[in-house]
């Protein structure tokens, strides 16, 4: 078991049958390991329909709120916990996440430790059963506090090992002549190469809230896409930004590549590789290289080809064979995804990317 932990914090892969063996010591169904920072909060569980329940739990009593999660944290024991050590009968009677989720989820009974970490995030390990199975008894508990030392130094070299990846990413990156950073789940510059760090304050911005870019219209776009790390499961249409000429210097698209799989970030909080590609001055690009910089489909790279080519929305459906209105229509989107907002604009950043440098 003790082998199984520290496999598991160099393979990620392992914690779900770790935890199994854990929640099988604590005579529960299902246990859980949960990382927190910034009231971000990365789970992995022993099943996949736990982790589904919990992050449902979540998403309706977010953890700031979470009555239950927030006395865990309080109790200051160096140990294993259950529910009766933080709240009475009375209490459990009328907190709505044991009456309305957690017992009605089949729920309700939980064995945790709080163990907090240098890097300032906390991780949690966590055993469930029914609420009808009572209490967990004190010889699981013994057994778990044995199991504790393990689980806190394998976090410790889980995050050491997630920040050298994070780390390895991005000077693979200025290694290939690409200003690159590792962004977390807030849009916290967590790791920077030399290149982006040149890019400081000329176009990237440092903030303590999160990265940000210079020029307004791409930062609007790249705000919206660090509101979607924390949700993968919803669709994030805009990844390249697009930033025109300013002060003398060269047109580039920043590209942002979300980090997926919740095994891979459990200790990281890694949200995003953004990278940030130059472009050369020239007569225009072609539909591929258009498509490639900015994320369009092979319908709206066409249009916008024809487009920077110098022909009207008219005349570039009459070559396509569409028409004007759905020409139209699609402009629309391509103006939406280029960040700009004139059909002008978009011809001027189109005729300055003739390809990466």
């Amino acid at each position: 078991m003790i082998d199984g932990i520290y496999e598991a914090a160099i393979v990620p892969e392992n914690w779900p049958a770790v935890l199994r063996d854990t929640a099988r010591i604590a005579n529960c169904r299902e246990a859980l390991l949960g990382t927190v920072l910034h009231d971000d909060v990365r789970l992995l569980a022993s099943s996949p329909a736990f982790c589904a329940d919990y992050e449902d739990i979540l998403r309706r009593i977010p953890f700031a709120v979470n009555e239950r999660a927030q006395r865990l944290l309080a109790c200051g024991r160096h140990g294993f916990i259950t529910d009766e050590d933080v709240f009475s009968d009375d209490e459990i009677a009328r907190q709505p996440i044991y009456q309305d989720l957690l017992i009605p989820s089949g729920y309700g009974s939980g064995v945790a430790t709080v163990i907090a970490a240098p890097t300032g995030d906390t991780t949690i390990v966590h055993c469930e059963r029914s609420f009808a199975e009572g209490i967990v008894d004190g010889a699981a508990i013994a057994a778990l506090d044995r199991l504790r030392p393990h689980f806190a130094r394998a976090g410790l070299l889980g995050r050491r090992l997630a920040m050298e990846r994070a780390r390895a990413a991005s000077q693979a990156l200025e290694m290939m002549g690409l200003p690159a950073a590792v962004l977390g789940l807030n849009g916290r510059v967590l790791d920077v190469n030399a290149l982006f760090q040149d890019l400081i304050p000329g176009v990237f911005l440092d903030r303590a809230a999160r990265l940000a870019l210079a020029y307004g219209p791409a930062d609007d776009m790249l705000a919206t896409v660090i509101a979607g790390f924390a949700r993968p499961d919803l669709p994030q249409l805009v990844r390249s930004l697009p930033i025109p000429a300013r002060r003398g210097a060269n047109p580039m698209v920043v590209h942002v590549a979300p980090v997926r799989g919740r095994a891979r970030d459990i200790f990281s909080f890694a949200g995003a590789i953004i990278v940030a590609t130059p472009v050369a001055a020239g007569a225009g690009p072609d539909a591929g290289l258009i498509a490639g910089l900015f994320d369009l489909t092979p319908a709206e790279a066409r249009l916008a080809a024809a487009i920077a080519a110098g022909h009207p929305p008219r005349d570039a459906a009459a070559r396509l064979g569409v028409t004007e209105a759905t020409a139209r229509t699609t402009l629309k989107r391509i103006l939406a995804k280029t960040g700009t907002r004139r059909q002008a604009d978009l011809v001027g950043l189109l005729k300055s990317a003739a390809g990466p440098r």
